[in-house]
C-alpha cells in the first residue's frame, strides 16, 4: 500500500523487512517464501531509489548497514547469478511451455533488482565498507559484466526491435513464451552490466577504505582500467541504425540522440571516465599498478578521446590528459616494486560463487526439472495469487514517479497518451494499437483487474472495521 509523500515503506517497517532477510540455497530459488523475501527486496529497492532520488534520509542504507545485510545482498546476487546462467539455462532447453511465464520473470528481474539495490546503497562509502571481504566477491561479479559488454555483439540483441519496447505484432513472427522470456532475459542482463560499470566505479572512490586484496583485484587480477579503455573505444552503449540515427542508453532506455546532444556527456560515460580517473591518478593505484609495455599502449589510446569538449564537461579530466603525455614519453617502470607489493599483500580468494557451483557441479539438470515441477508450472488459482501480490508490490503511482520520460506504445513504440482502462498498466498512442494488443493482453489484463478489485475491497473491509 502506498504511504504518505510517495513512500513505499515507513522507516519501521523497513527496518522489519530488512532484519528478516535471509539466505535462500540455489534449490530454494522460486519457492513461496522466496517470493514473499523477493517482494520485500522489491519494496526495499523502490523506497532506497525514492529516497535517493529526492534527497532524503536514505534509511533503507542505514538499516542495511545496521542490521549487516549488505553482505547477504551480495550471497543473494552471485546465488541468482548462478541460477540464471546454469539452472535457467536448463530450463530454456527443455520442452518446458508454462501457462504464464511470470515466476521465471521475476527470478530473473530479481537479480536485477538486487543490482539496482546495491547500486543504490554502495554510493556510499560506509556500505561499501560493511560488505568487508565479501566485496571481492561484487568485484569479480562487476568484472563479469563489464567482459559481457565489451565482448557483446551488436548483431546479436535485436536492437531495432528493442526501440520499439516491444514486438511489432504485425511483422514479426509468432514466438513462444520461453523464446520471449529469453530476449527478455537478455535485455535485463544488458542493464545489469551498465548497473555494474556504476558500482565498480563507487569502489574506485573508495579503495582507501576497503581491503587491500580489492585494489590489487581491480588492477592486476582482472586489468579493469584496460577493460575500461575498451570500452571508451567501442561504447556498447552508443548504437547506429539504418538513416544515420544514433541512440544512447540513458536511463534504462534506448534514447535517439540529436545533433546537439551528440557530444554530451552521459551518466555511463561518465561513470567510465571517473572509474579511469581514479585507477590512473590516485597515487596508491599507480604505485600498484603493473604497468607494463602493452597496458602502457592501451592506455595511451585514451588521449584520442581526451578532446576539449569532453574536458570541458569533466575538467578533471584535463589532469589526466598531461599525465598521459607524460607517460608517452617514459618507458613503463620497473614491475619489482609492484611485484614485492603483490607477494606480501594476503589477497582473499572469492568464495561465494565457487562453493555455489561445487555445491550443485553436474546436478543443473536434475534441478531445473524439480523447480519446474514444483515452482514453475502454478495454477491458475496461484497465478491470481501472484497477480495480486505484484499489484500490492508495484504500486503504479509511485513507480511513475520514478519514471522521467513519457510511456511509449505497447505495440508501435510511439509516445503514448492513453492506457488500457481496467489495469492501468500498458500504454498505446492510439485505438487501432489497443485493439491489435487485446488478444495478447486480455488474459494478464483480466488477473491484473481481479488483482485490483481484491485489493480494494481488503482495503474497504479494513478501513469500515
Amino acid at each position: 500500500m502506498e504511504k504518505e509523500g510517495g513512500q513505499v515503506l515507513m522507516p519501521v517497517e523497513a527496518e522489519a523487512y530488512v532484519e528478516s532477510l535471509e539466505y535462500f540455497d540455489l534449490k530454494d530459488i522460486g519457492s513461496s517464501r522466496w517470493f514473499q523475501q523477493h517482494e520485500r527486496i522489491e519494496k526495499l529497492n523502490i523506497q532506497a531509489v525514492l529516497s535517493a532520488s529526492v534527497q532524503e534520509d536514505e534509511f533503507v542504507k542505514e538499516f542495511f548497514i545496521n542490521h549487516d545485510k549488505v553482505k547477504l545482498l551480495i550471497q543473494d546476487l552471485l546465488t541468482t547469478e548462478v541460477w540464471r546462467e546454469k539452472v535457467f539455462a536448463e530450463i530454456l532447453d527443455s520442452d518446458f511451455e508454462p501457462k504464464t511465464t511470470f515466476p521465471l520473470y521475476m527470478v530473473l528481474y530479481h537479480e536485477a533488482t538486487l543490482v539496482n539495490l546495491l547500486e543504490t546503497i554502495m554510493y556510499h562509502r560506509d556500505s561499501c565498507e560493511t560488505a568487508e571481504d565479501f566485496i571481492n566477491d561484487l568485484v569479480d561479479y562487476c568484472y563479469r559484466k563489464l567482459c559481457l559488454l565489451v565482448s557483446r555483439n551488436p548483431g546479436e540483441d535485436d536492437f531495432e526491435e528493442i526501440l520499439k519496447g516491444k514486438q511489432d505484432l504485425t511483422a514479426s513472427a509468432p514466438i513462444s513464451s520461453m523464446e520471449e522470456l529469453e530476449k527478455q532475459e537478455k535485455q535485463l542482463n544488458f542493464d545489469m552490466c551498465v548497473k555494474a560499470l556504476s558500482l565498480l566505479r563507487y569502489f574506485t572512490d573508495h579503495l582507501q577504505g576497503l581491503p587491500l586484496s580489492v585494489m590489487s583485484r581491480i588492477l592486476n587480477t582482472h586489468d579493469v582500467p584496460n577493460l575500461l579503455v575498451q570500452l571508451v573505444e567501442s561504447p556498447p552503449w552508443r548504437r547506429r541504425i539504418k538513416g544515420s540515427k544514433t541512440y544512447k542508453y540513458i536511463d534504462s532506455k534506448w534514447k535517439e540522440i540529436i545533433d546537439e546532444e551528440a557530444f554530451q556527456l552521459t551518466k555511463t560515460e561518465g561513470q567510465v571516465w571517473i572509474a579511469l580517473f581514479h585507477l590512473l591518478m590516485d597515487s596508491s593505484c599507480q604505485e600498484k599498478y603493473d604497468l607494463n609495455s602493452y597496458r602502457k599502449n592501451m592506455i595511451l589510446k585514451l588521449r584520442a578521446h581526451l578532446t576539449p569538449i569532453l574536458i570541458d564537461q569533466l575538467p578533471v579530466l584535463g589532469e589526466m590528459l598531461r599525465y598521459l603525455e607524460q607517460l608517452s614519453m617514459m618507458d613503463p617502470p620497473p614491475a619489482a616494486r609492484t611485484l614485492y607489493w603483490n607477494r606480501i599483500c594476503v589477497l582473499q580468494v572469492p568464495e561465494i560463487r565457487n562453493s555455489v557451483l561445487k555445491k550443485y557441479e553436474g546436478k543443473w539438470e536434475k534441478l531445473a526439472k524439480e523447480q519446474i515441477k514444483s515452482f514453475f508450472n502454478p495454477s491458475e488459482e496461484e497465478i491470481k495469487e501472484q497477480a495480486r501480490r505484484w499489484v500490492d508490490t508495484y504500486s503504479f503511482e509511485v513507480l511513475e514517479n520514478l519514471i522521467a520520460e513519457p510511456p511509449k506504445c505497447t505495440v508501435c513504440g510511439e509516445q503514448a497518451t492513453k492506457r488500457c482502462s481496467r489495469c492501468q498498466n500498458e500504454w498505446y498512442c492510439r485505438r487501432e494499437c489497443q485493439v491489435q494488443h487485446w488478444p495478447k493482453h486480455k488474459k494478464a489484463c483480466d488477473l491484473m483487474q481481479d488483482s485490483i478489485k481484491t485489493k480494494n475491497e481488503s482495503e474497504n473491509v479494513a478501513k469500515s472495521s
